[in-house]
């Protein structure tokens, strides 16, 4: 009991620092948001965010470091994602065990925003610039008992846009619960809990993308089938946002259209959510398909929708390694194609 209560205290600890500046905080208002950017293919098949899949997977932990096992062992895992406008970012990451300690692991997230052209005031061209944003991971993670476990990621952020740099430090704290059959997990994680510790100016210090995540994925126990539900930014009721009109224009015929309350209400509540199922055929393989309403709902065009909003993906995974693919639909003009490849060198070295 006493574990339980430990970790229930760490975990109301992190959230109360962040109580004030979470509701306060909408699109825009904060820092290092490549700190979401999904990279694992797995996760952008399904949906860009998952923190319940308890899978043995060492991209998992990224979403959630409670997700970290001892069977991730001498696992390591890298990851290439190729994004809009000639923007790339990779994932590195090795997991040990330590008998009797717990689990860790090591990851490096690095986001390449190419090249850009420098210019003056007036015009005159100057040179080229860069701009690339760093962050190193930290996981820790232990069992509480056969069913909890608990976890944490500690970051440390260099951003170098052109001549401006900036530091930082973040962590997530995870828990996840899941069910002596293994089929079901439930999990709560908070993200993005930290600061700016210099930032570009030398003045102004900006938050942080803090985000609270509630998940629950379970596996059909005589069908080939698994189904993730993740909840995100639950410490902010409200993802909408109003039009100065207030009402929706139809386009055919410049008409308005106001919704109705109950509308508002699902609207807003979907915007929450992101589902995701997995087809495993059998024990090496699978394929994924997610939805994700708020991403369709910000970034899909009003005439021609399209698959915005959804992903999808598969993978294999022999005794040695395992390789995965996943898109994820943003927008008409395209989507990200991310690539993962996981190595067990524990199983490569071993005879």
């Amino acid at each position: 009991m006493k574990y339980y209560k430990q970790v229930i205290s760490i975990l109301l600890f992190f959230y109360l620092l962040d109580f004030i500046p979470c509701f306060c905080q909408t699109g825009g208002t904060h820092t290092y948001d490549f700190l979401n950017l999904t990279n694992s293919a797995r996760v952008a098949a399904l949906g860009g965010k998952n923190i319940s899949l308890n899978d043995s997977d060492l991209n998992l932990p990224f979403h959630n470091p409670a997700l970290l096992t001892p069977q991730m062992d001498k696992n390591i895992v890298f990851n290439y994602v190729s994004y809009f406008a000639d923007i790339n970012y990779e994932y590195v990451s090795y997991a040990f065990d330590i008998k009797n300690t717990g689990t860790f692991a090591l990851g490096m997230h690095y986001v390449d925003y190419g090249k850009f052209i420098a210019a003056d005031q007036t015009g005159l061209i100057t040179g080229n610039f860069y701009a690339a944003e760093y962050a190193l991971n930290l996981f820790y993670s232990r069992a509480i008992d056969s069913s909890f476990h608990w976890g944490v990621n500690v970051k440390t952020i260099y951003s170098n846009l052109e001549h401006y740099n900036s530091t930082g430090i973040a962590a997530d704290a995870g828990i996840t619960y899941s069910t002596s059959d293994k089929l079901t997990t439930v999990a709560m994680v908070m993200k993005n809990l930290g600061m700016q510790i210099t930032s570009y100016t030398g003045m102004y210090r900006e938050p942080l993308p803090f985000e609270i995540q509630l998940g629950v994925t379970h596996k059909l126990s005589h069908a080939p089938f698994r189904f993730s539900f993740t909840a995100q930014n639950i410490q902010r009721y409200k993802l909408t946002y109003d039009l100065p009109d207030q009402s929706n224009t139809d386009n055919t015929d410049n008409t308005t259209t106001s919704q109705s309350n109950f509308g508002k209400f699902t609207d807003n509540l979907f915007r929450h959510i992101i589902a995701g199922v997995e087809f495993l055929p059998g024990k090496t393989i699978f394929f994924a398909l997610a939805y994700n309403y708020q991403r369709r709902q910000e970034l899909a065009l009003a005439d021609s929708p399209g698959s915005v909003g959804f992903s999808f993906g598969f993978g294999i995974r022999l005794k040695r390694f395992s390789i995965s693919y996943g898109r994820a639909t943003y927008h008409a003009a395209g989507g990200s194609d991310h690539f993962s490849f996981l190595l067990d060198l524990s199983k490569v070295y071993h005879r």
